[in-house]
């Protein structure tokens, strides 16, 4: 039972999380787009404040800003704030729900450091509280008043940070820790400096005081950041299901500074184009792809199997890709993946604490076997994911014995 509240609390979780985030990016695109669009308005004064126009599901809004502060206060004020909260919550709560309470399976690698659970745990959530710390120094000195030194010395934090992770965590956890770190900085610049700023904002119009605008800079460069890290976190939330971009360990921190990078430059081009259209930056299109094409060369060369693909020296040969009526394997395969695998991929899993055979693959059946062929080749031989962290202890050898049969069935 115990194993089915596990499986059944990672999905709902997962859901609240997923929810929680397009609701927190949405809003945070939204306001970027508005702020980019807003036009000088004569009911305003000049340097006060701007307005924009929109129309959407068959009305038309009008929407102004006050740069500084408005004249009046409507008390239906909507703070958005909930979001980010509900975000990083749920996040960290299913960090602790996969990663740190079955750790063995996917944070700890053994090859890299063979860390005790509650060591491993205490690393990651120390990394989060100190990336946290370091990051807000970094944007109250006076590099946070530059906006590009700002950004530059951000992706190299990030790109460190990912190195750190690579030499203590499994390559999944590397890239999730680095994922939550930038999750972390986005819903800290929230928490500790958006909403206390803007509280302040309102204390001071309900006194009929004239609010700091340097309140109102600090907020918006936090929310500007948040914007250009919104990318790369969403796609390190999702990389644990692509092995082959955590496969290499050594290439991990370069992946992850070309994709936060990418990212990045994507978001520069609608937040300029949103501004003013005749002016689109297009040729950030073209460095975002140099930079996610020279990430996919590197997964493919630090990969188990990738280098074959360009011309190099494999570390494992993989085959080429098997038809499903053909890949029926014989009784030496058969045994091979019982004793590695189907301990967990089984109609009745014996591995603790797995109730289900993960993502419904079964490897307890020759024919089931022979239906997963193209799943072995990319999980086993082309890279090594799987077993996770090797905790069965499959050998170079085995992994060739793989390679064979696959290769051998392959029309």
């Amino acid at each position: 039972m115990e194993s089915f509240v596990w499986e059944w609390g990672s999905m709902l979780l997962r859901w609240l999380h997923i929810v929680a985030a397009m609701a927190w990016i949405g809003s945070s695109f939204f306001f970027m787009h508005l702020d980019a669009s807003l036009k000088r308005t004569p009911e305003i004064p000049a340097g006060e404040g701007a307005a924009a126009w929109q129309v959407h599901g068959g009305g038309f809004y009008e929407m102004r800003k006050y740069f500084v502060a408005p004249g009046h206060l409507s008390p239906d004020l909507t703070w958005h704030k909930w979001q980010a909260y509900t975000t990083w919550l749920s996040g960290f709560v299913l960090l602790a729900w996969i990663y740190y309470a079955q750790s063995r399976l996917y944070l700890v690698d053994p090859a890299v450091m063979d860390l005790p659970a509650p060591v491993a745990a205490a690393l990651g959530i120390g990394a989060l509280a100190l990336g946290w710390l370091v990051y807000d120094r970094i944007c109250r000195s006076r590099l946070g008043e530059s906006e590009t030194g700002l950004a530059a010395v951000g992706l190299l934090a990030i790109t460190l940070s990912a190195f750190g992770f690579s030499q203590v965590f499994s390559g999944r956890g590397a890239l999730i820790h680095t994922g939550a770190l930038m999750a972390t900085w986005m819903a800290g610049n929230v928490f500790f400096i958006i909403i206390p700023n803007q509280r302040k904002v309102v204390a001071a119009l309900l006194k009929g005081e004239r609010p700091d605008p340097s309140l109102g800079r600090q907020a918006k460069q936090r929310s500007a950041q948040n914007n250009y890290l919104t990318l790369p976190v969403v796609l390190m939330m999702i990389a644990n299901h692509y092995p082959l971009l955590f496969d290499s360990k050594a290439a991990i921190p370069l992946i992850v500074a070309l994709v936060t990078a990418s990212g990045a430059v994507i978001r520069f081009f609608y937040n300029v184009r949103h501004a003013d259209h005749a002016r689109s930056p297009w040729w950030a299109w073209a460095v975002a792809s140099a930079g996610l094409a020279t990430a996919f060369v590197l997964a493919l060369v630090g990969s188990a199997g990738g280098r074959s693909v360009l011309g190099l020296p494999p570390q494992a040969e993989g085959p080429p890709a098997v038809t499903l009526a053909s890949a029926t394997p014989p009784d030496h395969i058969v045994e091979l993946v019982a004793g590695r695998c189907a301990m967990c991929h089984a109609a009745e899993p014996i591995w603790d604490g797995i109730g289900v055979a993960p993502k419904g693959v079964r490897l307890d059946t020759a024919e089931a076997i022979g239906r997963q062929a193209e799943a072995i080749r990319l999980q086993v031989v082309l890279t090594h994911n799987m077993p996770p962290n090797n905790v069965t202890g499959m050998t170079d050898e085995e992994r060739g014995v793989l390679a064979a049969w696959l290769k051998g069935t392959a029309r």
